[in-house]
């Protein structure tokens, strides 16, 4: 099995908003690059909004924390400056949803921080979060993760080293 398509992930979306999607915090943990992206009601995937953030290395990075609450980076990069949003994240209900807020902006470059700086806090209510679709495998051994964001868009990452999670 390949990637899945775009239609591919509607029909496992539909499948999770039954049942749930069974993804757990340590099926999470990882480096994820963005591979694909589609729209809200696209049935193809944007190449060019995908082709550009894949150039921009935009990587979804999911640590464990205390308790049950996880660590989430979200990171693009040009021209070796990295900007990262971290903060806490966590799964809630049976989808499950990852809820997450970002607390922190940090400039990297060359792997040294430059600046880092608070964010300010997301209103009450309107954090955002990805509606965990499925996280699978494919024959070759490619770990991918679905899911579609708080404003509608459906994502499909890769693990960036299958070895390491």
């Amino acid at each position: 099995m390949a990637l899945p398509s775009g239609q591919d992930l509607r029909t496992l979306e539909q499948q999770s908003r039954k049942i749930g999607s069974h993804i757990r915090n340590e099926d999470l943990l990882g480096a994820w690059n963005l591979e694909q992206v589609w729209g809200k009601k696209d049935p193809e995937s944007s190449a060019p909004n995908g082709a550009i953030l894949r150039a921009l290395k935009a990587t979804l990075q999911i640590r464990a924390s205390e308790g049950q609450d996880l660590e989430v980076s979200n990171s693009v990069e040009l021209l070796g400056i990295k900007l990262r949003f971290c903060g806490p994240g966590r799964l809630v209900q049976k989808r499950p949803l990852l809820y997450f807020q970002f607390h922190h902006l940090h400039m990297d470059l060359a792997g040294r921080n430059l600046l880092s700086f608070p964010l300010p806090p997301t209103s009450s209510g309107r954090e955002p979060f990805f509606a965990l679709i499925a996280r699978e495998q494919t024959d070759l051994g490619i770990h991918w993760l679905a899911a579609r964001g708080r404003g509608g868009g459906l994502a499909l990452w890769v693990r960036e080293d299958p070895m390491k999670a």
